[in-house]
């Protein structure tokens, strides 16, 4: 079981920075591939960004891609989503999600792929 806890979101004008952050309850961190999700309102949970198990490997949704960079701290079990250059279409609630593979470098893009959610953070983007 994994206890996953988000914060860094607020109210931010277009054109801002946000950094989002992810703690994971775990002693096995570096066992989990992990990802970042938003939900706007009214449309569905989509993927943002994810990250391997060891640092090395990333991808990025088009819509974020050269904006966010997603990095992983297996020393602190945390996991951030450095955001830049925001504008109203990033206004969504941001999830942070982990799965537990044994594969290292293998990356997850989809929600029913992640076994474990945090409860979400809100980043609203006034225009």
């Amino acid at each position: 079981q994994v206890q996953l806890v988000e914060s860094g979101g607020e109210l931010v004008q277009a054109g801002a920075s946000l950094r989002l952050s992810c703690a994971a309850s775990t002693r096995t961190f570096n066992n989990y591939a992990m990802g970042w999700f938003r939900q706007a309102p009214g449309k569905e949970r989509e993927f943002v960004a994810a990250i391997s198990r060891r640092e090395d490997r990333t991808t990025y949704a088009d819509s974020v891609k050269g904006r966010v960079t997603i990095s992983r701290d297996n020393a602190k079990n945390t996991v951030n989503l450095p955001m830049n250059s925001l504008n109203p279409e990033d206004t969504a609630v941001y999830y942070c999600a982990a799965r537990n593979t044994g594969y290292s470098r293998t990356l997850y893009s989809t929600l029913g792929q992640y076994d474990y959610w945090g409860q979400g953070t809100q980043v609203t983007v006034s225009s």
